[in-house]
């Protein structure tokens, strides 16, 4: 028995050591950790347990791979369960093929059965040419479980080195997409076949880099400079979430400082054209001011992220007047939807600041389907179930203010700070059309325009008017804002809600 252990034991270290020394130097020349070392740095120490270690590739005309270029496992983040895979790049590149694509899919089966997050930390070149059509058949699997276990379990990526061809749709699929700046890159041809086809001369950092990922495209949510930072970033991320579509998120409680009530009052400027950082009002009401950002360089006109109010979980939406006034785009149309549909599938309140003027006008908007991705956010919180507050800090014009998680399309609660102003449009602007017969015929058109865009606030536009529809529950002094949230959280802590049985409904994509 002693022979078959010390076998064993000289089997398990051949595994562990991947593609070898030299392999694994190379690897940290490049600034990268390995596999292993990876999922040691994420998990707490000495949780994780490996499963499916010695599987091996079927063929051998190219040399065999230890543990089939992947290692995959379970572990704990925080004392929580997660399952997790790391691909290693000393074998094959990372390559997947056969085999290492069932070990993926094994795992993603426990996972989903335990009801516990997937994490992916991805580094892989992509399909493993050497086994053909089966390696292209292994990515189907994958994509097929990360489908369908989308609103089962939170599933997170971190792409930690190049990413191409199939290798980036399973993270596309996935609820988070982390990368590594400078490091980790994805595109689906990389630069010298776009260059063969097109003719464009383009570097890999600036084709798929993180900058461009979580700039421009919108494909990543998070980056950091480092791997120790960005796995940092997911524990971090998990703090805020559930295990499962079944359970609520973790409640925890942080201590309360004093005084910020007054700091509140004077964050947001009356006078509606002036900015203002909208992240400053949600670090006030946050638990500690601890905001988790997501997609913080994309579609900045909007901002959604991660925060507690009384120890519980909450996703919170907000206009940002610093990014083209707070007006909704296409891009943070898609930004925001995405956001909420995540809160809702795993029981995460949503909180929305709502100061806006409207759906952001213009012929390249309109030419490129601003309709159908503004159509999302309304999709998206009508079809949500989860608690949802809105506060009105001050203004909602328009469709704007309807799309916004308006009292029609499903508020649970909506307050308004004694300055906002809830109309169809701006005073100025409804003046100009409601009273231009007067304003043109008067002496002092100036002095005329400015008493009409006055009688029109007064008439229509403040929240009293509103209030008296039953469209906000409540007027609040904005110092209030805290408690009245956590009072409501409190209050729909035990919301049940329904809707019609189907399929599934068709958000206009």
């Amino acid at each position: 028995m002693h022979k078959k252990i010390d076998e064993l034991n000289e089997r398990r270290r051949r595994v562990e050591q991947g593609g070898g020394g030299e392999r694994i130097r190379a690897q940290h020349d490049k600034g990268k950790l390995t596999a292993r070392e990876r999922i040691d740095l994420l998990l707490d120490e000495d949780s994780f347990v490996e499963l499916n270690p010695f599987v091996e590739n079927l063929t051998s005309d190219f040399g065999k791979a230890p543990g089939e270029g992947v290692v995959t496992g379970y572990g704990k983040v925080n004392g929580r369960p997660v399952y997790i895979f790391a691909q290693d790049f000393t074998v094959f590149g990372g390559a997947l093929g056969e085999m290492h694509a069932l070990k993926i899919a094994s795992m993603m089966d426990h996972a989903a059965k335990n009801g516990a997050p997937i994490i992916g930390l991805n580094d892989s070149g992509g399909a493993r040419i050497q086994e053909g059509v089966v390696s292209l058949d292994g990515y189907g699997h994958i994509f097929y479980r990360n489908s369908i276990y989308s609103g089962v379990v939170p599933q997170i990526s971190v792409i930690m080195g190049p990413c191409a061809g199939g290798a980036v749709y399973s993270p596309a699929i996935t609820d988070f997409v982390f990368m590594v700046e400078q490091t980790s890159q994805m595109f689906i041809t990389g630069p010298k076949v776009i260059e063969t086809v097109t003719g464009e001369n383009i570097s890999s950092e600036d084709l798929g880099g993180a900058g461009v990922h979580s700039s421009l495209s919108g494909n990543a949510h998070f980056t950091a400079p480092s791997e120790p930072e960005v796995l940092n970033q997911v524990r971090r991320l998990l703090s805020f979430l559930p295990l499962n579509n079944i359970e609520d998120p973790p409640r925890l409680f942080s201590k309360e400082e004093d005084g910020w009530e007054e700091t509140l009052m004077d964050v947001v400027p009356e006078e509606g054209t002036k900015v203002y950082d909208v992240r400053k009002v949600i670090q006030l009401v946050v638990d500690g001011g601890d905001f988790m950002e997501v997609q913080e360089k994309f579609a900045r006109n909007i901002v959604v992220g991660f925060g507690r109010i009384g120890g519980r979980s909450v996703g919170i939406a907000a206009n940002q007047p610093k990014v083209m006034a707070g007006g909704l785009d296409i891009d943070s149309s898609d930004k925001l939807a995405r956001f909420i549909r995540f809160c809702d599938s795993f029981n995460i309140p949503v909180i929305t600041f709502v100061d806006v003027t409207g759906f952001f006008p213009g012929v390249n908007q309109e030419h490129r389907g601003i309709i159908r991705h503004g159509a999302k956010i309304l999709y998206a919180y009508s079809e949500a179930t989860v608690p949802k507050i809105t506060v009105i800090t001050r203004k909602a014009f328009g469709g704007a203010y309807v799309a916004l998680n308006s009292k029609a399309i499903g508020a649970d609660m909506v307050f308004a700070w004694p300055g906002a102003e809830v109309a169809v449009m701006g005073p100025e602007g409804a003046a100009n059309i409601i009273y231009s017969r007067e304003i043109r015929e008067s002496e002092d058109p100036t002095a005329t325009r400015a008493d009409k865009i006055e009688e029109y606030r007064r008439k229509f536009a403040n929240p009293y008017i509103a209030a008296s529809k039953g469209m906000v529950d409540d007027v609040i002094d904005p110092r209030e804002t805290k408690r009245k949230l956590k009072q409501a959280l409190e209050m729909l802590a035990s919301k049940r809600e329904t809707r019609p049985p189907k399929k599934h409904g068709n958000i206009p994509l």
